[in-house]
């Protein structure tokens, strides 16, 4: 708020001024031979009581009589005298009056004394404004200046004059712009102009001063001024009032600078992000330029070992200037610093460094000769190097240049760089743990879960991975999506108790052991009957032998295990104590089918039931761990029917799906490990899948090779048609041979590879085994095994079936000569 300006009853008066005071004329005797109108109103005679009357014997109190001696002797003296003395007023009362006294001289040699005389009070307060006035001019530590109202200096005081290293004599009538240099004088002259035309004061601004003295120090002072104005309110001119806080406002850079440092630097755990808060909060507070420099074990996240003399990874710049970063190192780049150079002083004896002037330095280098003109070119003159250490480690080092501020480094600077730097390098060392523990924890998850998901014929396919604790990356959740025999493919989704690394290493295993068992083709409750058993093997191991708890104990587990079948739209389920997946037609119309629910996993003893579903194509399925619908704190049921409404809406692909899923279901830090798989049903084409019932007769080998040459001349496959019928002849007549005289059927599936299944009702398996020179047979499956990408037995309610896959490109030809030196009797 604006002070208001100042009222007539404030402006000091001078008391002894004519209009104001009282006077009186004596004469050599003490004799009153003149009164005043205003003598009398202060003392009560008037002019016919005391004219001719010694003022002494009616004026002074006896008790007085030695302080009256004592002035009329000075005055006698001196000729003039000025004091408060005690008077006694016509009404008796005791009255302090201050006087003037000046001898006059009168024709003939005659003396008179001239009094002027003021109520004391006002003496004082006059004498006390005197006093003021004198000591801002003359002893204040404050500088003044007064203005008028063109600018010019009417006058300084002593302190101003120090602060311009000129006498205050010689001031008067020169500008500020004959002490100011650049911007700061505009600034200035701005703001009293301001304050001339408002009228409204400026109070402790504020701002940088550079003299034309000491134009490369730059000060900063503190300025107030005021408006002159004389009774009438005329305007006379400006006063201000400079106070150099330099050493104040860089006290107080330096902690809001470190507050800042403090702030800003660390606010998350990667390292790169680290150092570039680093250089920015150095810039422009402390430097023009700044580079972040960390040993290249550190920026990989590892441990140092003596690297001092090691290459270094350029991690942050920063400048004010931007020709200075074409000079200066880019961010990623990894080099070594010459061994002349500061930097490689600095790590080398961990110590920091200050070069003041780089110029009057003959072996300072840039890094390189060139770089070194080129810095020059740019006027760097001033670099502090400090190096980054934490927990005792050397981390790298931080530079600080100066160029577009002329004022060189100084000891404080060194001071402010090592405070920042050693609370930036614990953030550093907190980020390089981070990461190395990240980089571990993504190896481990790189590992555990499947990364890409291929294209698969049977389904498209999105997922969701959020584990319950960041910083490892895992968790006990898993999905997969396995692709099986018959161009089908299995989905899985389970939940291991608990969190972290313990659950996630026993989650590798389980997803290990769904692995072996989907090759082996086993149904869906067969396979969680074998993960139970596994996971009562691990339970009993983590179990120590001397009954002491070394760690969380993975106790147990839920599974949803699933098989889909594109030929003929059949998806085969199997749950262990897991929820039920979601199914959405393709109208949005969500259900949870009712599957026999099964004990989770760990039980041990407990069946396990299978149910199938018939799926249109464009169905999708979703499978999820329960915390994805509990993540809120929701009831089961409240966080299904969020699920539902995600799920229900068509037309969006799976990735906006999942998008969709998490928005409504998930908090940005999920308590609990999340896994959601979501699979859109295909389904091959009827022109894709041919299928034949060959009776058992000694013809059904040959029968086979022309119904598999026909159909793949049907499909453009006629490269792979001699391959192919050797590989059905000879499955065929093993089935005829070994499969009791009951009818073989032959399938073939044109898919992203050529499948060619053949089933028959015995449960003999087929051994592939190395045939002795002198034996007849045993070389058919040798030659299957050859001649085919992958080959395999799956087991059916009703028997067996051999499967070969061919890929889809012509055949080797020395798979050609093989065959055609083991082509079995039709």
């Amino acid at each position: 708020m604006d002070a208001p300006a100042p009222g007539p009853s404030e402006v000091p008066e001078d008391p002894f001024a004519l209009h104001n005071s009282a006077s009186a004329v004596l004469d050599d005797h003490g004799r009153v031979v003149g009164w005043s109108e205003r003598a009398q109103e202060h003392l009560g005679y008037p002019p016919d009581e005391v004219l001719g009357r010694v003022a002494a014997e009616f004026l002074f109190d006896s008790n007085d009589s030695e302080a009256v001696r004592d002035a009329v002797a000075e005055c006698r003296r001196d000729r003039s005298w000025s004091g408060v003395l005690p008077v006694l007023h016509r009404s008796g009362r005791r009255v302090e009056l201050g006087f003037r006294a000046r001898a006059v001289i009168r024709a003939g040699s005659a003396r008179e004394w001239f009094l002027v005389v003021a109520p004391a009070e006002e003496v004082l307060q006059w004498e006390t404004d005197r006093s003021v006035l004198d000591g801002l001019f003359r002893r204040s530590p404050i500088g003044l200046s007064v203005h008028a109202p063109d600018l010019s200096i009417l006058r300084i005081n002593r302190a101003l004059a120090r602060f311009t290293q000129l006498p205050a004599a010689e001031i008067r009538s020169r500008r500020i712009g004959d002490f100011l240099i650049g911007p700061d004088l505009k600034t200035i002259e701005t703001r009293l102009r301001r304050v001339l035309e408002t009228g409204a004061p400026l109070i402790f601004t504020e701002q940088p001063c550079r003299l034309r003295s000491d134009p490369d120090h730059e000060r900063v002072v503190s300025v107030s001024a005021f408006r002159m104005e004389d009774p009438s309110g005329g305007i006379l001119g400006v006063t201000q009032l400079v106070e150099d806080v330099t050493d104040r406002y860089r006290a107080r850079r330096r902690l809001a600078l470190l507050n800042r440092a403090s702030a800003r630097i660390g606010t998350t755990l990667d390292l790169g992000q680290t150092t570039r808060e680093l250089a920015d909060v150095a810039v422009p507070d402390l430097a023009d330029a700044v580079s972040v420099d960390l040993l290249e074990s550190v920026a990989q996240g590892e441990e140092t070992a003596g690297e001092e003399g090691g290459p270094v990874r350029r991690m942050a710049v920063h400048s004010v200037m931007a020709e200075a970063l074409q000079v200066m190192y880019s961010a990623g780049e990894v080099f070594h610093f010459d061994p002349r150079t500061p930097q490689a002083r600095c790590l080398a004896e961990q110590q920091p460094i200050l070069e003041p002037e780089l110029r009057s330095n003959p072996r300072w280098y840039f890094q390189d000769a060139e770089r070194t003109r080129r810095a020059l070119d740019l006027h760097a003159h001033s670099l502090i190097v400090v190096p980054l250490t934490a927990r005792g480690l050397l981390l790298g080092l931080l530079s600080l240049w100066r160029a577009d501020r002329p004022e060189p480094f100084e000891e404080d600077d060194l001071t402010l760089a090592e405070e920042f730097a050693a609370r930036a390098a614990l953030c550093i060392d907190n980020a390089r743990r981070y990461t190395q523990q990240h980089q571990a924890a993504l190896t481990l998850q790189r590992s555990l879960l499947p990364q890409e998901l291929p294209e698969y014929s049977a389904v498209e396919v999105a997922h969701l991975y959020l584990p319950a604790d960041p910083a490892t990356g895992v968790g006990g959740d898993w999905f997969d999506v396995i692709p099986l025999s018959g161009a089908r493919v299995a989905l899985v989704v389970g939940d291991v108790v608990g969190h972290g690394l313990h659950a996630a290493a026993t989650m590798g295993r389980l997803r290990t052991a769904v692995h072996t068992l989907a090759s082996l083709d086993y149904a869906p409750d067969e396979v969680l009957s074998h993960l139970d058993d596994l996971v009562n093997r691990l339970a009993d191991e983590q179990e120590p032998a001397d009954g002491r708890s070394r760690g969380p104990q993975i106790v147990g587990a839920t599974c949803l295990y699933a098989v889909y079948d594109p030929t003929s739209r059949r998806c085969t389920l199997a749950r262990a104590g897991h929820l039920p997946p979601a199914v959405v037609t393709s109208d949005g119309t969500v259900s949870l089918p009712d599957l026999p629910e099964g004990p989770p996993l760990g039980l041990g003893g407990l069946p396990f039931e299978s149910a199938e579903l018939e799926l249109a194509e464009g169905s999708l399925l979703a499978l999820y761990t329960d915390g994805l619908v509990e993540a809120h704190g929701l009831d089961l049921d409240e966080g299904l029917s969020r699920l539902r409404e995600a799920l229900s809406r068509p037309g969006r692909s799976l990735g906006e799906t999942c998008t969709a899923v998490q928005h409504a279901l998930l908090p940005e830090h999920p308590p609990d490990d999340v896994a959601l798989l979501l699979a859109r049903t295909r389904v091959l084409a009827p022109e894709q899948v041919v299928s034949w019932e060959l009776p058992a007769e000694p013809t059904a080998a040959a029968r086979a090779r022309h119904l598999t040459e026909t159909a793949l001349t049907g499909w453009g496959l006629e490269e792979l048609a001699f391959t192919a019928e050797l590989v059905v002849s000879e499955l065929v007549t093993n089935a005829y041979r070994y499969g009791g005289g009951t009818p073989v059927t032959l399938r073939l599936i044109r898919d992203r590879s050529l499948i060619c299944e053949i089933s028959d009702s015995s449960s003999t398996a087929p051994h592939l085994r190395r045939a002795r020179t002198t034996d007849e047979g045993g070389r058919g499956l040798f030659l299957v095994a050859q001649l085919t990408e992958r080959w395999g037995t799956r087991y059916t309610r009703d028997g067996k079936t051999v499967w070969t896959e061919f890929p889809l490109a012509a055949a080797v030809p020395g798979h050609f000569a093989a065959a055609a030196n083991h082509v079995p009797d039709g």
